[in-house]
């Protein structure tokens, strides 16, 4: 299912006026980056763990929901400060590509850039990192270049489909 042919929801483009006092941030991410409706997700986690594949479980997801998603970026995330906004953008060398184990490098439909309103952490199943059952309220956001952000710690090792229904249940009613 390709998720460019979901409807884009009112409201137009989630990130105009962006060129209003654009900060960069030091340097580009290792991350993925996807647009849900009008609000962009960061995906960060170590490599290998599973940044692309949730990112293509959420494309997907949202497809079957009717709910407009897109690509923004995969692996190199390019982060800017617009006011009080994040926003991302793809590497130019590497726009609209995804990697997919098993598959190789696809293109897809892809925004050039996206307000981001959620990070997901992907961290690692064993040891210290494992996320809490319960977390503390501080551990629910994070802030990058001085804009505090909702956060979602995930293992990595969750399946995609798992993370994708929990992370769209933010976007959605359930």
């Amino acid at each position: 299912m390709n998720a460019g042919s979901a409807k884009r929801p009112p409201g137009g483009d989630s990130h105009a006026g962006a060129e209003e006092n654009p900060g960069p941030l030091p340097a580009a991410v290792h991350a993925s980056a996807l647009v849900i409706g009008e609000s962009g997700v960061l995906i960060r986690g170590k490599s290998g763990a599973g940044k692309s594949s949730l990112v293509m479980a959420l494309l997907d997801a949202a497809s079957r929901r009717h709910l407009f998603a897109r690509l923004v970026a995969d692996d190199r995330v390019q982060l800017h400060v617009a006011g009080d906004r994040l926003l991302a953008s793809p590497h130019p060398a590497i726009s609209g590509l995804i990697e997919e184990r098993g598959a190789g490098i696809l293109s897809r439909d892809f925004e050039a850039s996206a307000r981001i309103a959620c990070v997901v952490d992907l961290l690692p199943e064993m040891g210290a990192s494992v996320p809490a059952r319960l977390p503390e309220l501080s551990e629910l956001t994070t802030n990058i270049g001085e804009i505090p952000l909702r956060r979602i710690v995930l293992p990595a090792g969750m399946p995609s489909e798992t993370a994708a229904r929990r992370i769209l249940a933010i976007f959605t009613d359930g």
